[in-house]
């Protein structure tokens, strides 16, 4: 999407944190999941620049944003979207994936924050979320081989249907090769290269936030949780078990997309967050 201006902040620690901004009306903040960047949402951004202002961010370690830095945690993700909120005035967040639990996070100690939107938040439960596959993703990423680190992680996380259908001999050397190529990217996209090497570091998220879920008790946050029928069950898990703590929630599944719908289907998930973050 074209027309966006930029800004920067700096969160807490001194790292810088880039955003894209578009549209008009009250501050929306979108948190992109793992292995994507501010790109991946310039769609859903696009589709409620009519009535918000949307503040997209690459979140640390991509594009116009910083490192992870050496002390990284889920409090240096939450310091920068306070950092975002401080700076745009916004009060509504909207996160995927390991987004969803940044900023689940960071409504907790952060009363600005009046409504929160959440698209399948990985909140491991009882061991639900699979990270088994972590030991050899990190093994074949130090190797420099980034499409069977691609293919490890998304066989494992099991979020794309059509990874687990195709046999990895056939996806490593395709994706290794169509990341080759991917070349003249528009200004501030992330080559895909470059993003995959960062699940590394959500993964220390989805770790660090694991079996936290009666924490949510207190949350003041109206909530809205999203879903798909086309989703692995683990998001179904978090989904349920967050409902049933979270003091002012209701829930959606929205049907015929997966956990990636924020970026392939972003009118059907944009028309869920105009209803709820529209409404008075």
């Amino acid at each position: 999407m074209h027309g966006y201006t930029k800004g920067r902040i700096r969160s807490a620690d001194g790292t810088a944190i880039g955003y894209r901004r578009v549209g008009r009306g009250s501050g929306l903040i979108l948190m992109h999941g793992g292995m994507l960047a501010a790109q991946h949402f310039m769609k859903l951004a696009g589709a409620l620049s009519d009535d918000f202002t949307v503040h997209v961010p690459d979140r640390r370690g991509r594009g116009l944003s910083g490192p992870h830095g050496d002390d990284f945690g889920v409090t240096r993700e939450v310091e920068d979207l306070q950092a975002l909120v401080a700076e745009t005035g916004a009060t509504r967040v909207f996160g995927l994936s390991s987004g969803a639990l940044v900023a689940l996070r960071t409504a907790l100690v952060t009363p600005e924050i009046d409504r929160l939107a959440l698209y399948e938040p990985p909140l491991s439960l009882a061991g639900s979320v699979p990270m088994d596959w972590v030991p050899r993703y990190d093994r074949e990423v130090a190797a420099g081989k980034i499409g069977s680190a691609l293919v490890t992680a998304m066989k494992g996380l099991g979020a794309e249907p059509v990874f687990g259908r195709v046999p990895r001999f056939v996806l490593v050397p395709l994706l290794a090769i169509g990341s080759r190529l991917q070349r003249d990217l528009p200004e501030d996209d992330v080559p895909i290269a470059e993003l995959v090497p960062t699940e590394h570091y959500d993964m220390h998220i989805i770790r660090e936030v694991a079996e936290t879920i009666e924490e949510y008790a207190t949350l003041r946050a109206r909530v809205l949780l999203l879903g798909g029928t086309k989703s692995p069950a683990y998001f179904g898990v978090a989904l349920k078990g967050l409902a049933t703590v979270l003091p002012d929630a209701r829930s959606i599944t929205l049907p015929g997309v997966g956990h990636s719908a924020p970026d392939d289907d972003p009118l059907v998930v944009a028309r869920a967050l105009r209803d709820f973050f529209g409404a008075r």
